[in-house]
């Protein structure tokens, strides 16, 4: 029977009195895999590494956006919230829904959705047969191991060259094929209610960070801080891509640490 609550471990000892920060990862990740960032922010946060619904220690986890992000907040308690990808749509979600917990919130290669109807059911309909290739949901053999799909997912040209050592595939391989599958069905981007119209009403700082090289996202990122207002302000880490935290782990700690110590 899946479970109802999100696998979470803090990074370390606790340091001092820094803030509690919050890591939500991307998919096919798990909360482990934040390479030199997490290593850098540790020194002076409270970090607190969750493991999203559908992958590791919450691969039996199921939840769409709303509900994922109430188990995020749940886990994460009151605090900074940085999430990649995939986890700063949970982030949003939750700083949407339960603004109390969130204090500052940084985005790093997020979106508030996409406003186009026929492109939401175009993207729920390519991630379901993603979604296929690892559970069929009908009995047969799914056509793709995790270990398979992976591979395949962190070669997309989208996150351009990343260090093997900060890639992680090894700790990707630990998810579940059942598990990667129903994030794409439940969490996916196509699934995402647009969320642009209820942005103005984020009162707290907002960080978006994008790689230079990822011209949509980074359009994005600007249509967020627009929309968002004064309180947000937006970083572009030259050469990098959708995954700027694992290229350039030094530059975007100093801007989530600049960021957040205000």
């Amino acid at each position: 029977m899946p479970t109802t609550a999100l696998h979470a471990s803090t990074m370390g000892h606790r340091h001092g009195a820094g803030h509690r920060l919050v890591l939500a990862h991307g998919f096919t990740q798990t909360g482990r895999l934040w390479g030199g960032l997490a290593e850098d922010l540790a020194v002076d946060h409270e970090l607190v590494l969750v493991d999203l619904p559908g992958h590791g220690g919450s691969s039996d986890v199921r939840a769409d956006l709303w509900h994922g992000a109430a188990l995020l907040g749940a886990a994460g308690g009151p605090g900074d919230y940085l999430g990649y990808s995939m986890g700063a749509r949970f982030c949003l979600h939750l700083a949407l829904a339960r603004p109390d917990l969130v204090r500052r919130l940084v985005l790093v290669s997020g979106t508030a959705g996409i406003d186009d109807a026929d492109e939401r059911r175009a993207r729920r309909s390519s991630d379901e047969a993603l979604a296929r290739r690892l559970d069929p949901g009908d009995g047969t053999p799914p056509e793709d191991s995790v270990a398979t799909f992976v591979d395949r997912w962190v070669s997309n040209p989208l996150f351009g060259h990343v260090p093997d050592a900060a890639t992680g595939i090894d700790e990707r391989r630990r998810n579940t094929s059942t598990g990667l599958a129903s994030s794409l069905r439940l969490a996916g981007t196509g699934t995402q209610e647009p969320l642009w119209d209820r942005l103005g009403g984020l009162d707290r700082p907002v960080l978006v960070v994008t790689g230079g090289r990822d011209t949509k996202f980074t359009e994005l990122g600007r249509r967020l801080v627009t929309t968002i207002g004064p309180d947000a302000r937006l970083v572009v880490v030259d050469d990098a891509d959708h995954a700027p935290h694992l290229q350039r782990p030094d530059t975007v700690a100093a801007a989530v640490r600049a960021f957040l110590a205000h």
